[in-house]
């Protein structure tokens, strides 16, 4: 197994005279997973096509586990899971992973194992039509990992699960990952992002803005949030030194500083009765957002 399964070199790709693409950059090392992130318009749908080879590279190279992914034979190492997809109604589980199977040029035996792996052996004689949704997601699970494949691409594969299915999802991934399956994830959860993903890409307007560990692109911000109970009324404490912003979240006022040290000082020579005090980090989705906020700026000026 090659240790980078995917690499995404300088790629740009156009629709028309819109650049949908300008010069990405990405890589999945092989048990590593990588979430795509960004805005609608961003470019992810693009990127995704041309990596799995629905499209072709225009500009840059795309190698899947080292080969070209308009080729029958790499894409056989890869597995793919979309968020909503037309499976056949009158085919049976069983029926949709063993053809999984066969068209990945394994023995259709190889599917029961999978079965059981996703949690769907005893689903095996049900068609598609009468799954759940979380149970599809899990069919679709089953079909991708049939071929053991090197690189999984996940485009929100967890909308709509219930926590306990996104949980059984997340642990079937988890293990194949321990056996060297890279993952690429495009999602909006961006905080499930940062609990599943080694590292993060944010692309925005077609280039990537930040590629790094969530908890470095969160260290990135200096803002940290103040929340308590406190009897100050919200006129004092937006006055109060170091506080940004405020904001009321049922009886828990919190105040956005970046001196959260000199802050906590006053507010509590301010209102001795403070309660329920606790200070927090900026979350992922924050970091994103100011990174998006960035990169919009720059392209303003």
């Amino acid at each position: 197994m090659n240790t980078m399964v995917l690499q995404v070199r300088s790629v740009r790709h156009r629709y028309g005279h819109t650049l949908a693409l300008d010069g990405v950059d990405l890589t999945v090392e092989a048990g590593e997973c990588v979430a795509l992130l960004g805005p609608n318009g961003a470019g992810k749908t693009t990127l995704v096509n041309v990596a799995v080879g629905l499209l072709p590279v225009q500009e840059g190279q795309v190698r899947i586990a080292g080969g070209d992914p308009r080729k029958a034979a790499t894409r056989r190492r890869l597995g793919v899971v979309q968020q909503s997809v037309g499976l056949p109604r009158t085919l049976t589980v069983g029926e949709l992973v063993g053809g999984a199977a066969i068209r990945a040029g394994v023995p259709r035996g190889a599917s029961g194992p999978i079965l059981a792996e996703v949690g769907l052996t005893k689903l095996a004689g049900r068609r598609a039509r009468r799954l759940s949704g979380g149970q599809q997601q899990r069919l679709q699970l089953g079909m991708a990992l049939v071929a053991d494949p090197e690189l999984l691409i996940l485009d929100e594969p967890t909308v709509g699960l219930d926590i306990s299915a996104r949980r059984n999802f997340w642990r079937t991934l988890t293990r194949r990952r321990e056996r060297g399956t890279g993952v690429l994830l495009t999602t909006h959860m961006i905080e499930e992002a940062a609990t599943v993903a080694d590292r993060v890409v944010v692309l925005h307007s077609g280039r990537v803005v930040a590629a790094d560990r969530p908890d470095a692109l969160t260290a990135r911000l200096p803002d940290r949030t103040v929340i308590a109970r406190t009897q100050l009324d919200p006129a004092r404490l937006r006055n109060l030194p170091g506080v940004v912003s405020i904001s009321v979240d049922g009886t828990f006022i919190r105040l956005g500083t970046r001196t959260p040290e000199a802050l906590l000082r006053v507010l509590l020579a301010e209102d001795r009765t403070v309660s329920d005090l606790r200070v927090q980090g900026a979350g992922l989705e924050e970091a994103v957002m100011s990174l998006m906020n960035e990169a919009t700026q720059e392209v303003a000026a």
